[in-house]
């Protein structure tokens, strides 16, 4: 039976950096939090990261790179950043001589993370990279490689791994308390119109499966503990005039060791935001499972797992700051993140043939 583990055995890499020891790497004893530079300051950094990492205990704002000089004073004002602080894309790697900060976060469109994640590997600083993690598996591991080399831990921003509901469905998939899992629906999608621009872009890692598409298939992938053995996929563009380069809806089916299946569904053009899971003994849901907030759920016996009162964002950051600062494996490190790319190189291909199954 291949799961999780026997995964990241068979892929042939190195030690995840994620379990590297870092013996460059010390807490500085004068400070209580760690030091994050923010890579890209559109809206997720803007409207998210930023914000939550106010409400962090164990780590702090410190810097901003940033290709839009008009957005420097705004940042500068709101959160009190030392001109020192403030890089560009060209200049970031001088982040390595800069004691204030500890972790450099890549906040960039899907494309470009893997130029800048191994740039900021290269600095000797800690790296977060939102998800997806890359465009392509050969990107993941080069990312993985450059930490690796680096001796600097790696975490991707799978936010809903922290959040406190799904970590419960996670813990189930070991103690399957409704029986043994028959099948689950995992999807994801929102409306777009607009859409943001390189979100449209099949350069920039744009289109629904790698924009939306790693939630159903990550849930699928933590709330089964397995990992797929098979897959069929199919696109549907709705809007020609609009998606003309990417995928607007992707439909894919996973087909898991012992006959469990996920029908997974990711789309620009539908609000979707579902995750259930039928057993033999019973189901339960997530709804909505991938919000910013008010993820909450119910199981056939009753239970209900109310919504989760804390910043999502912040208490990511916060476990990947503490895995820093305690010097203890990542939450999910690249090599997860890595999973999430091979298996969407296959639903491409597989949407391309058709819905020709495909083995993983």
């Amino acid at each position: 039976m291949q799961n999780r583990r026997t995964f990241i055995k068979k892929s042939g890499l190195l030690i995840a950096a994620s379990t590297l020891p870092i013996p460059n790497f010390l807490f500085p004893k004068n400070r209580e939090k760690l030091g994050v530079a923010l890579v890209g300051l559109g809206n997720y950094s803007t409207g998210q990261l930023a914000p939550a990492l106010q409400e962090t205990e164990f780590c702090e704002l410190k810097g901003i790179v940033t290709g839009s000089p008009e957005k420097i004073p705004l940042w500068q004002r709101k959160y009190e950043i030392k001109d020192q602080n403030v890089y560009n894309y060209d200049n970031m790697d001088r982040i390595a001589n800069n004691d204030e900060i500890d972790v450099i976060y890549i906040v960039l469109p899907t494309g470009l993370h893997a130029q800048y994640a191994i740039k900021a590997a290269n600095t000797g600083k800690q790296v977060w990279c939102e998800k997806p993690m890359a465009k392509t598996s050969e990107e993941c591991r080069a990312i993985i490689e450059a930490c690796n080399k680096n001796r600097v831990k790696l975490s991707i921003g799978y936010r809903m791994q922290h959040e406190k509901n799904t970590q419960t469905l996670i813990k189930w998939a070991e103690t399957k308390p409704f029986g043994k899992m028959k099948n689950l629906k995992a999807e994801a999608g929102y409306y777009g119109d607009p859409m943001t621009p390189w979100k449209l872009e099949k350069e920039m890692g744009g289109g629904a499966m790698y924009d939306m598409g790693v939630y159903p298939l990550n849930a699928a992938r933590y709330t089964t503990g397995l990992e797929p053995i098979s897959v069929s996929a199919r696109h549907i563009i709705n809007r020609p005039e609009i998606f003309d380069e990417v995928d607007e809806t992707t439909t894919f089916n996973l087909e898991f060791p012992n006959g469990l299946t996920a029908d997974c569904k990711t789309s620009f053009g539908e609000n979707l935001n579902n995750l259930e899971v039928n057993c033999e003994d019973g189901w339960y849901y997530l709804r909505p499972f991938q919000s910013y907030s008010g993820v909450k759920g119910k199981g056939s016996d009753g239970t209900v797992l109310p919504p989760f009162g804390k910043n999502q964002q912040a208490v990511q950051m916060d476990d990947d700051a503490l895995a820093i600062i305690e010097d203890k494996p990542v939450l999910v490190p690249g090599e997860d993140g890595l999973k999430d790319i091979i298996i969407p190189e296959k639903i491409y291909e597989s949407a391309s043939k058709n819905g020709e199954r495909l083995n993983l």
